[in-house]
């Protein structure tokens, strides 16, 4: 009984430690929490007592097995090596659960195997989470791990002391412990393992959130990230799946309004780090954050319903730059076996004489950026170390002013015609700007919002210096965001709004002003540009004519294991897991989201067929 006693005491004390981080994690997020009944948070335990149950028992594995050692020969001191492979495991899990509780205000999702893209690069991942309550971070770290610790002191000197003589009655129960461990790891004898959604229970997705046991989710993420087999078939026949999406794309002869007038313009493509359009006035959002962009706009060719294909920089620069849409549970930027399989508007203009350039004051190394833009096509590539170290004042790399500065210098010495990009660093976290607008900065919004006010200046002085030379008049440029964000406010994940950005033309070859209404991604601009270009689209396939009469207006976005979809009549958004609608506008025809689910059956098909993942 001693020895039964021994073992269930120590799975028990794991399956406590998983409850008492759930209760940090319903804690840290209360004001989520306040919005589930007692009933509901009651059930995020019970839920996610199943999942709890099973990393126990992977964790509790080498210890069983020890005991079975220690079973045969009561003389092997497996106390110690217990105890030491427990500190490890509880100093790891709780540095994982406080990490978690700041990602998971960041990014809305659970930490999976996501991070693992951007550990290459510490800087910046020390830069993005700069903003976070670092020290309140850190006593919930030492409290959880500080107090299991102290627990396992119990354990070791309670429960260990005393084990009898083996007997072969003995050591064959050890043995069927250790065997017996592989049914709470799949999570009972049913035909299919344990996976994400038998702990979903509710149509709130915090609640079901909450449920998750975090490390049984980001080791169930690293084992089955990039899987070969496609999770997203809502479609059992793939025809039909193709046929609606063809639909969206086919609508019969292109009627597109031509509003260039050349046929082989300079292009400067300006991407705009976490320009949401909650900030741009022209777009609706906060009035005097975005003076300048909203006077280009006015000047220009506004589209007012775009969407960003997904919440991460990587992400909009394949949308916007191959036309390609972004995959829910990875990113195809970190595999450059596929990445080279890709469009790019670079590999499209290069056969016309165009040169290409990319500026940006960070480091493209980040996410594989810059791995990427080589496979793609880019043949001049300038980073933060293309600047002198005086100037990289910022945590990131270099600020707005000097880049865009180094950008117009370089235009002026270009040949013609030529294809340059520049992608904005400023206001991305930690949005420690040189210049202060606003008087009242407190909080991090405040600093997001002086971060995007200051970037934007530095934008109208670019395009008021451009004006002045002499290549303007043969010139188009293409000013959008990669991504938007959470703030100001605080949209959940999946909200239409944290993906609306800003999409303006402007420029001496643009003869016509206005404003589109049509509804749009990133993946739209390639091909919106190549038509008024009279070259073809066809490797483009995730693409519509923006400025074509007859295209559908819609917009596809992905957060993580999800999607949204959103139509002039309103929008819907859904999770993958439970294939739950999370939240959709009033009177919104859900029958429409037939086509959001082929798009993301087929969109993620596409990726998987792409390459070899090494």
């Amino acid at each position: 009984m001693k020895r039964l006693i021994t073992y269930f005491a120590y799975f028990l004390f794991w399956v406590l430690f998983f409850i008492a981080a759930r209760a940090v994690f319903l804690l840290y997020h209360l004001p989520l929490t306040e919005t589930l009944s007692v009933t509901e948070i009651f059930e995020t335990f019970l839920y996610g007592l199943r999942m709890d149950v099973s990393f126990a028992s992977y964790i509790c594995v080498i210890p069983f097995i020890l005991y079975l050692v220690k079973t045969i020969k009561p003389e092997f001191r497996v106390r110690k090596i217990i105890k030491v492979y427990s500190i490890i495991l509880i100093v790891i899990l709780s540095f994982l659960v406080a990490a978690d509780l700041e990602l998971y205000t960041a990014w809305g999702f659970r930490m999976d195997a996501t991070p693992l893209i951007y550990m290459k690069n510490p800087e910046e991942m020390k830069a993005s989470v700069s903003s976070a309550p670092i020290f309140i971070l850190i006593v919930i770290f030492l409290f959880l791990s500080g107090s299991f610790i102290y627990l396992l002191k119990f354990f070791n000197r309670r429960l260990m002391k005393k084990l009898r003589k083996p007997t072969f009655g003995r050591v064959a129960l050890a043995v069927v412990l250790v065997g017996f461990m592989l049914v709470p790891i799949r999570g009972g004898i049913q035909k299919i393992s344990l996976n994400i959604s038998d702990v979903y229970f509710s149509d709130k997705m915090f609640a079901n959130h909450a449920a998750i046991n975090l490390p049984w989710n980001i080791m169930f993420s690293v084992l089955h990230r990039d899987s070969e087999e496609n999770p997203y078939t809502y479609f059992s026949d793939s025809n039909k799946a193709e046929r609606t999406v063809d639909s969206l794309y086919n609508t019969g002869p292109l009627r597109t309004r031509q509003v260039i007038d050349t046929t082989r313009p300079d292009l400067i493509f300006i991407i705009l780090e976490s320009f949401t359009a909650k900030w741009v006035g022209c777009l609706g959002g906060v009035p005097g954050v975005t003076p300048q962009l909203d006077a280009i706009a006015a000047d220009g060719l506004l589209f007012k319903n775009i969407y960003a294909t997904g919440d991460r920089s990587e992400k909009g620069q394949v949308g916007v730059l191959s036309g390609y849409p972004n995959q829910a549970i990875s990113s195809i930027v970190k595999i450059p076996l596929k990445t080279r399989t890709l469009p790019s508007l670079a590999k499209a203009l290069d056969p016309f004489g165009y040169t290409s350039s990319y500026t940006h004051g960070g480091e493209l190394g980040f996410a594989n950026i810059k791995s990427y833009l080589v496979t793609t096509g880019y043949k001049h590539i300038l980073t933060k170390y293309s600047f002198p170290i005086s100037q990289r004042t910022t945590s990131w790399g270099v600020h707005d002013q000097y880049v865009f500065d180094r950008f117009y210098e370089d235009l002026k010495k270009e040949q013609h015609p030529f294809f340059a990009t520049i992608f904005s660093l400023s206001s991305h976290e930690p949005f420690d700007v040189p210049d202060k607008h606003f008087k009242d900065i407190r909080t991090v919004e405040d600093q997001y919002k002086n971060s995007v006010y200051y970037t934007d200046s530095v934008l109208g002085d670019f395009i008021r210096k451009i004006r002045k030379e002499a290549f303007w008049d043969n010139t188009l440029v293409v000013i959008v965001a990669d991504h938007g964000q959470a703030m100001p406010g605080n949209d959940p994940a999946d909200v239409p709004s944290k993906f609306h950005i800003p999409l303006v033309f402007t420029g001496g070859a643009l003869k016509a002003k206005g404003v589109y209404d049509i509804y749009g991604s990133q993946t739209d601009i390639a091909t919106t540009v190549l038509h008024q270009m009279h070259l073809p689209s066809d490797e483009f396939k995730w693409g519509k004519d923006l400025l074509d009469s007859s295209a559908r207006s819609f917009a596809f976005y992905n957060f993580n294991n999800g999607f949204g979809w959103v139509t002039p009549e309103g929008y819907a958004s859904v999770d993958n897991v439970s294939g739950r609608i999370i939240r959709q506008s009033p009177g919104f025809d859900t029958s429409q989201l037939r086509y959001g689910k082929a798009y993301m059956q087929l969109s993620y098909l596409d990726y998987l067929n792409r390459g070899t993942e090494f």
